[in-house]
């Protein structure tokens, strides 16, 4: 695979303290002020208490893009399988358009933390999810090559990133056809470098550029991960993000 230095990026939760989309954009500004190299939120209709309030990540993305020039923005994840997938090309092509070229899509199967699955009559059943999550891939980019007009201003389509939780692989397997992974519950470095090579494996090593995604805490040294094989290293906040903490973080810049 082709080598990328390492990208640095925040890692948010919209909920509660940052569940405004206007404070939601102030710290993307700020974060690309201060050097971030992407923002990316978490997208969920419903969490598990103490969680309160819970904002759109669609419409926070879309004030974050018009506030910013620079970082790259997106969710993560996406479950598709409780998505209509013609409103989701709907959505993603405008953000696209919005942003200038710089939404990446994360992707995966989601779960029914708050009853997010449960409470609203969705699938819940993990195999059925992962049928309609790799129908809506195949359908997005049906819909992003031509179905669905306009086009995304990215070509060939939209970077998309697939979660994959530890340890199993057959979502690992997923990602490696498109251009990302984003790792759940990795017990560290060496359990990444085993998907890396994995992924290696999966694509060859002449395959084009390809995204590993983790994330941490605050203080989180990248280089384990990146030694490993990680190309963007996320800073995140958990579930109750406050605010004052986030924007210390952010105001502090990236990493080395």
């Amino acid at each position: 695979m082709v080598s990328m230095p390492p990208r640095f990026g925040i890692f948010l939760a919209p909920f509660d303290e940052l569940a405004d989309p206007r404070r939601i954009a102030d710290v993307a500004a700020r974060a690309e002020e201060h050097g971030w190299d992407g923002v990316f939120l978490w997208d969920h209709v419903a969490y598990d208490p103490p969680v309160r309030a819970v904002a759109d990540p669609w419409v926070a993305m879309s004030a974050m893009a018009c506030a910013t020039d620079r970082v790259l923005l997106g969710p993560l994840v996406t479950p598709l399988a409780r998505r209509r997938i013609q409103k989701l090309a709907r959505e993603t092509v405008s953000l696209d358009h919005l942003s200038g070229g710089r939404l990446v899509l994360g992707a995966g199967l989601g779960g029914d933390r708050g009853g997010e699955l449960s409470r609203f009559g969705e699938e819940l059943d993990p195999r059925a999810r992962a049928a309609l999550l790799d129908e809506g891939l195949a359908r997005l980019e049906a819909y992003w090559s031509g179905e669905l007009e306009p086009q995304p201003v990215q070509r060939p389509r939209i970077p998309v990133w697939l979660a994959a939780r530890w340890p199993n692989r057959r979502p690992v397997r997923r990602a490696a056809r498109w251009d990302g992974l984003f790792p759940i519950d990795l017990p560290g470095p060496d359990a990444l470098a085993a998907l890396a090579g994995d992924i290696r494996e999966e694509r060859g090593e002449d395959a084009g550029p390809f995204d590993i995604v983790v994330t941490g805490p605050p203080g989180t040294d990248p280089a384990p991960w990146i030694a490993a094989g990680a190309t963007w290293c996320l800073t995140g906040f958990g579930s109750q993000p406050r605010a004052a903490d986030v924007e210390a973080v952010v105001a502090a810049g990236p990493p080395g």
